[in-house]
């Protein structure tokens, strides 16, 4: 098997590009992806400090190697969910990850921000779905920290599969607010709100778990335990089922939304009006954000629970 570009020894076969490629050539295809991605979307440039969020999986820890690698200025935001011995995990191997290599890092422990791990979190309120709430937890965090330390743009890991699967869980429930602004930069609609953006969203986990493996770079393999009922994976098994059968399924159904399909659900509608929120002062559409309203629905829940066990 001879490499496409430079016809020597190739290493690994992306059949979506129906190319071949040995180990340089593969890093030169991985930069020209991002490096591409990052201008064709305005994401942010070579003289802007850039935060980036870590969870500790193979997608943000590629991230944060391969910007740092690139020269970018970053620094990354790891946040300690308090998920027993997933997080212990996690902590570690960002946390030693970053001591090697001498990067910035910023550890936030959930339960020392909010009052509560996600744990507790889903303990109090099992009837909404635990990763729609530690998403939003996440993000608001994110973003908050992002403001206060004075980044004009945050980044994640998220890549060309998370993004197909997200489309195409927006699409089964016609989700027309999400498939009007799905995209991988969003732009600050809102001075404390920090313009967010996702430079692996052409790159294929395939293609990252490549990077990592060559790089060798730590990650943690597992998934999140709370995360085995997500419906995201279900909608990923789907589109590798036809990923496989159908190579360069996904690129076609997610970048293809992007160039044609989207613009048929961006609705003419008046500027979205952002006024802060009276508990936080961050932006929201409401008196009070979701975020604010998720903290004080767990509070009454802890306050019922310790009232009915005699504050125990």
């Amino acid at each position: 098997m001879k490499c496409t570009r430079c016809k020597k020894e190739a290493l690994v076969k992306l059949k979506r590009h129906n190319a071949k490629f040995c180990g340089d050539c593969f890093e030169v295809f991985f930069s020209r992806q991002v490096e591409s991605a990052i201008k064709r979307k305005n994401m942010f440039s070579e003289e802007e400090k850039v935060l980036v969020g870590v969870s500790g999986g193979k997608d943000s820890m590629s991230l944060w190697h391969y910007l740092k690698k690139a020269g970018y200025e970053v620094v990354a935001i790891h946040f300690d969910l308090g998920i027993e011995e997933h997080s212990q995990k996690s902590r570690q191997i960002v946390e030693e990850f970053a001591r090697q290599n001498s990067f910035p890092l910023e550890i936030i422990e959930v339960k020392k921000e909010v009052g509560f791990s996600i744990p507790e979190i889903k303990k109090r309120i099992p009837y909404r779905p635990i990763c729609s709430m530690c998403g939003l937890i996440k993000r608001y965090l994110l973003n908050f920290w992002a403001f206060r330390e004075h980044f004009s743009v945050y980044a994640t890991g998220h890549n060309l599969d998370d993004e197909a699967a997200t489309l195409l869980g927006n699409v089964l429930h016609w989700q027309i607010d999400y498939l009007s602004h799905q995209h991988p930069t969003l732009p600050s609609p809102h001075p404390k709100m920090v313009k967010k953006v996702k430079p692996f969203y052409t790159l294929t986990e395939e293609e990252i778990m490549i990077y990592i493996r060559l790089h060798n770079i730590p990650f943690l393999e597992e998934r999140c335990p709370l995360s085995r009922r997500a419906k995201s994976w279900d909608y990923k098994e789907a589109l590798n089922f036809l990923e496989e059968k159908s190579p360069g399924t996904k690129h076609m159904f997610w970048l293809g939304f992007l160039e044609t399909g989207q613009k048929y659900f961006r609705q003419e509608e008046p500027p979205l009006h952002l006024g802060e929120c009276s508990i936080c002062g961050m932006p929201t559409t409401q008196e009070v954000c979701s975020f604010c309203r998720l903290i004080q629905k767990v509070k009454e829940r802890e306050e019922k629970y310790l009232d009915y066990n005699g504050g125990k």
